[in-house]
């Protein structure tokens, strides 16, 4: 009898393992799209959720290509990463107005939108098209630094892992083969508790040959994440306060936000508040009572940030960047979207109903 080949042992365990998530199922390559572009680097518990909830509200590529951006990042808040959603669309708009609003089914069209790399685009062109492109994520490279053995740290490896990969793929099912990797990955190949017994292609993995899967894949030296100190001020004027929007691009990109900045060094906090909201509001504030302090961590660095009431001084208008400014009531924030950081000082002035007496 003739032995299976790697990709027919793994697509038979897919059959029977694989894992029902919402996007799977469908061959709408819109649908497919967003999943791939809320799960870059996010849990799938996590994206399940916000996926179902944005289809409710923006079902179709033209539904997003129509949308004004803030009304995309309110459904995109807390699932963090945000220039995914302010490329995702811009790509669904450039999709509308000069591919007719079909999603491009050639490599370069497709890979050239906003956002899409070289994964997205072999996710999307191999599970909704069915083109032989092999996709690597984190789980791939692990599963891969495992069968070969793979002696440097496992992203070194991505061109040599898409070579091999390329030679195992499934021609016929080649978005099955993809997701059955990833799955292998996340189901049975785990981190810290790889089941080998239960792996279907345990025969093809050196390192399980040679008794060595705990040693990889190879870890990389990681660098310690700069930690910053930051103010911010809720200035008041009457029963509203002050908020501005992130630029476009960046960090949070399009988030609204409190008006503050980085501490500098040797500066004091009260004088970095006053500072920083001059510089970002043209307005001259009075520092009163604290709200409270929170800490929070972003890919490649960490924060602590001080929020303290204020009032300001020299009237409450200002031009100054006044496109990207409102003055809204405790019971309007839900209309704008904020980066988590600033939702943890909203729960500590909800603690304290708000109150702004020193």
């Amino acid at each position: 009898m003739k032995s299976l080949s790697f990709s027919e042992k793994l697509l038979h365990w897919y059959d029977r393992k694989g894992r029902e998530l919402p996007w799977r199922g469908t061959k709408d390559p819109f649908r497919i799209w967003l999943s791939e572009v809320m799960l870059q680097q996010t849990q799938v518990e996590t994206v399940i959720p916000y996926y179902e909830n944005w289809l409710e509200q923006f079902p179709t590529l033209e539904s997003v290509a129509g949308s004004e951006r803030d009304e995309l990042l309110k459904m995109w808040e807390g699932l963090g990463y945000y220039s995914r959603c302010r490329n995702f669309h811009e790509a669904c708009r450039l999709v509308q107005n000069k591919h007719a609003g079909e999603i491009p089914t050639e490599w370069s069209d497709f890979r050239a939108l906003p956002g899409v790399g070289d994964y997205t685009a072999a996710a999307v062109l191999s599970i909704a098209f069915q083109q032989p492109y092999p996709v690597v994520d984190g789980n791939v490279r692990r599963v891969m630094a495992r069968l070969m053995s793979y002696g440097e740290p496992a992203p070194k490896g991505t061109t040599l892992f898409k070579e091999q990969l390329a030679k195992w793929i499934n021609s016929d099912r080649p978005g099955d083969f993809n997701q059955a990797m990833m799955d292998l990955g996340s189901e049975v190949c785990k981190r810290y508790t790889p089941h080998c017994s239960a792996c279907p292609v345990a025969q093809h993995c050196h390192s399980k040959q040679e008794g060595t899967v705990g040693k990889f894949p190879v870890k990389s030296v990681k660098k310690p994440r700069p930690h910053k100190i930051v103010v911010a001020g809720i200035i008041w004027r009457g029963e509203k306060f002050l908020i501005q929007k992130r630029p476009a691009k960046g960090l949070l990109g399009g988030l609204w936000e409190f008006p503050g900045g980085k501490v500098e060094k040797g500066e004091s906090l009260s004088d970095a508040l006053i500072r920083e909201i001059e510089e970002e509001t043209g307005l001259a504030v009075a520092e009163g009572k604290k709200v409270g302090a929170i800490n929070h961590s972003y890919t490649h660095f960490s924060i602590t940030l001080h929020l303290y009431h204020c009032r300001p001084l020299n009237g409450i208008q200002s031009n100054k960047n006044s496109q990207f400014r409102r003055w809204i009531s405790p019971q309007q924030r839900s209309q704008f979207a904020f980066p988590r950081a600033t939702h943890k000082l909203f729960e500590i002035l909800e603690s304290e109903a708000w109150r702004t007496d020193a």
